[in-house]
């Protein structure tokens, strides 16, 4: 019998994307398909979205979404099932999804997604004729209303369905003012305590954790370090009266689309049978950056330049990698004093470090596929995708200790070394000394060519794929539906 599934998410991979939520909500269809889960997507109808359907037709209409019309529409998403929220006045802008074009939040970012929250309950629970559902998957507080909705104020003719809510980053909640409760359409009893009133305000992720039959997060160890007031954000209290309701799933990566024997980005494809090969990529991604050709170790970032990445950090660790025989590529935008930072230690350093302000998909592959070694010194990190792609394109990810960072990377200690099982480089505290040591050890490591290439090979067997943790989704889902039968 196949289990029917609505994913609701703010973005998914190939439509929109601007972070790494958008490669899970786009992966999560085919990760479940081969254990009997049907999974559906809904979309909000950004330009983009709107321009991948084919003649759309409308399934649904609502003359009132929270003050504006809108309709729903049909589509595909890589060959999975796909809806869309077609509300121009919320939606069809110039900008991003959640910014305009300076970069600013849209001001009305609180009625946008509680009005694609109240469309996604009402599919979910199949007040929409001939869509039904057995779940509700919400990701992060931009779908997190839709429990919130379900809970409170179920469509008339409805049914109650059980739900999952996700936190990809329990940094970002959604929090609004309360003067903006009476326009949600909720009734008075929903700004509570076990409701979405968050500090005498609204909490959009706090109301969807609230009303989850279940919460995941995307690893283990952040599961566990939510509980926490460092890394809580507020919400370590809600967290922890959960209890077992709170579950952690790797997040997994899409290997078709990030896989070094078949990428169309590269120079020269390789395997873990053939790294020589990648020695062509290391060539292609210093001339791409303006670096001096050299067998000395490539670091490589991917990354948004803010705070919680560690970027700082690195900034003031960028001479001594330099010093230490190393050159660094940077593939990233965010805080302008960081960008501007950047581009001052690539003046400073000329040859030795280059920095790319944006981001270029097909460049993250081929700096994945050149690069000697990745950095991810955040401070926080959910899950992270930057080092698994690391992993299986031999690029050794030197990485903090923290959430999915902790999971996923063995770090390079004496006895994984011996025992062929070290993956990478970990350091416990994101400040000048604890990086520094890791970029030396690192470079240590890269001169032991034989060792270096145990970790390169090491990293590249491992499986992160989504088989694991689709698995995981798919015996969760179940394990709610027959609770709720």
């Amino acid at each position: 019998m196949t289990t029917k599934v609505l994913s609701v998410a703010s973005e998914a991979v190939p439509l929109i994307k601007t972070g790494g939520l958008a490669d899970v909500a786009g992966a999560l269809p085919a990760a479940v398909a081969p254990h009997g889960v049907e999974m559906t997507t809904i979309l909000p109808g950004y330009p983009a979205v709107m321009k991948a359907l084919s003649r759309p037709r409308a399934l649904h209409t609502w003359d009132n979404l929270l003050g504006e019309k809108a309709r729903l529409v049909g589509g595909k998403i890589d060959g999975h099932p796909l809806l869309v929220v077609d509300a121009p006045a919320y939606f069809q802008r110039d900008g991003g999804p959640y910014v305009d074009s300076s970069g600013r939040d849209w001001a009305d970012n609180w009625r946008r997604f509680a009005a694609f929250g109240r469309a996604a309950a009402d599919v979910a629970s199949g007040a929409v004729k001939g869509r039904s559902f057995d779940l509700v998957h919400a990701h992060d507080w931009q779908a997190a209303m839709t429990l919130a909705y379900l809970r409170f104020a179920p469509p008339e003719g409805g049914h109650h369905v059980p739900s999952v809510m996700t936190i990809h980053n329990m940094a970002f909640q959604g929090h609004y003012g309360a003067d903006l409760f009476p326009a949600l359409a909720l009734p008075s009893h929903a700004f509570a305590m076990d409701g979405v009133e968050y500090h005498g305000g609204i909490g959009f992720l706090k109301g969807g954790l609230e009303a989850a039959s279940a919460i995941t997060t995307v690893s283990p160890t952040y599961a566990r370090e939510i509980r926490t007031a460092e890394f809580g954000m507020g919400l370590e209290g809600l967290i922890v009266s959960r209890g077992e309701r709170v579950h952690g799933i790797v997040n997994g990566i899409d290997t078709a689309q990030w896989n070094p024997e078949t990428d169309p980005a590269l120079k020269a494809k390789f395997s873990v049978k053939a790294l020589a090969k990648r020695d062509a990529n290391k060539r292609a991604l210093e001339s791409e950056f303006g670096l001096e050709s050299s067998d000395g170790p490539l670091f490589v970032v991917i990354t948004r330049l803010t705070w919680q990445k560690g970027i700082d950090v690195l900034l003031e660790c960028i001479d001594h990698l330099v010093g230490i025989g190393g050159r660094l590529a940077l593939l990233g935008s965010g805080d302008k004093a960081m960008e501007n930072a950047f581009h001052t230690s690539a003046m400073r350093h000329p040859g030795k470090v280059g920095v790319r302000i944006g981001y270029d998909e097909a460049l993250s592959h081929q700096m994945q596929a050149g690069g000697d070694a990745i950095l991810v010194p955040s401070r926080f990190e959910p899950c992270g995708l930057t080092q698994l792609y690391g992993l299986a394109y031999g690029c050794v990810p030197v990485v903090a200790r923290t959430g999915g960072l902790a999971d996923t990377v063995i770090d390079a200690n004496l006895a994984a070394v011996m025992g062929g099982v070290a993956t990478g480089v970990q350091f416990d505290g994101v400040h000048y000394a604890a990086l520094a040591d890791a970029i030396s050890r690192a470079v240590t490591l890269y001169w032991q060519r034989d060792t270096w290439r145990v970790i390169q090979r090491a990293g590249m067997k491992t499986d992160f794929s989504w088989s694991r943790s689709g698995k995981a989704y798919a015996d969760l889902y179940a394990s709610l539906i027959a609770e709720n039968p």
